[in-house]
Order: structure tokens, then sequence, then C-alpha cells
């Protein structure tokens, strides 16, 4: 009697390697794009770190601790600025041309539109936690914090819109 035949295994070899996908173009040189800040989406960012900045940092030098609120409103500043920070430099730097199988257009479409909806709940949380009865010697920067965070709000909204045009055309080629 005879013994069943193996199926026989296939070993596949392919040429490339993991960190060519990763390379840069042809050259070695760094590319850098300058004009970027000059644009709408990159006026924005800047806004968003200047204005966030303000925004978390005028409650965390006050005794926020004893409106638990305030938690919240910092914690949702601070998350989003660090993260808004990479931004430029990921658009400076091109690294978006050099890292194609990330999905840029829909990342920063999901990113701003989730900033937009958390700051916006952090700034209304923000501006009604704002009383000159509970602690007036922080009031004014809790104030000031409160109208940093909506104008935030509309720094991230707007990114929220040209992301959105960005993500469509993307979409429709």
């Amino acid at each position: 009697m005879e013994a069943p035949q193996r199926a026989r295994s296939h070993t596949v070899s392919t040429t490339g390697s993991f960190a060519e996908n990763f390379s840069t173009s042809s050259s070695s040189s760094f590319a850098y794009d300058r004009a970027f800040l000059r644009t709408p989406p990159g006026l924005l960012i800047l806004a968003e770190i200047v204005l966030g900045l303000l925004a978390w940092t005028l409650i965390a030098g006050t005794e926020y601790f004893r409106v638990p609120a305030f938690g919240w409103v910092t914690s949702v500043a601070v998350f989003y600025w660090v993260l808004t920070v990479f931004f430029p430099i990921i658009y400076i730097t091109m690294t978006y041309t050099r890292i194609p199988q990330v999905p840029w257009t829909t990342g920063g479409l999901y990113f701003n539109g989730s900033a937009f909806i958390l700051y916006l709940s952090a700034a209304v949380v923000d501006a009604s936690s704002v009383s000159p009865e509970r602690d007036s010697h922080n009031f004014d920067s809790w104030a000031a914090s409160s109208s940093f965070a909506f104008l935030v709000t509309i720094c991230y909204a707007g990114n929220t819109y040209f992301s959105f045009i960005a993500w469509r055309s993307r979409t429709i080629q």
C-alpha cells in the first residue's frame, strides 16, 4: 500500500526589503517645505499651538483642582496641544510623502474632527465652570482660558474643513 503524498510547501522570496519602503527618494537630501506655514491650514495649526498653549497654561497655573471640571479641560487641551505640535513637523519635513502607507488625509480629518468636538465640549465646560464666587483670585485666568479654548475650537473647525476638502479630493480621484 502506498503512503499518501504530502502537499509540497512553497517558499516565496521577495527582492525588496521593509526598509526600502520607508527610504527617501533617490537623493539623500532632506526635504523641507517652507511654504506650508503660509497656507491657511499651516496658519491655523500655528494658531492652535499658541492658543492651545494659552488655554491650558492659564488653567494649570491656578488651583484648578478645586473645580473638577477643569481636569477635563486641561486633559483635552494638553492632549491635543502635544499632538498638534507634531503636525507642522510632519508637514514641513514632508514626512507624509516618505511614508505613503499611512492615510494622512483620513488621519488628519479624524484628528481635526475629534479635536473640534472635544475642544468644543471642553470650552463649554470651561466657560460654565468659571464663576467669580468660586475663587476670585483665579477668576481672570479661568475666564481667559475659556476665551482661548473657544478660539482654539474655531481653529480646529477651520482645519476640519480643510482636512475634509483634502480628504474628499483624494477619494474622488
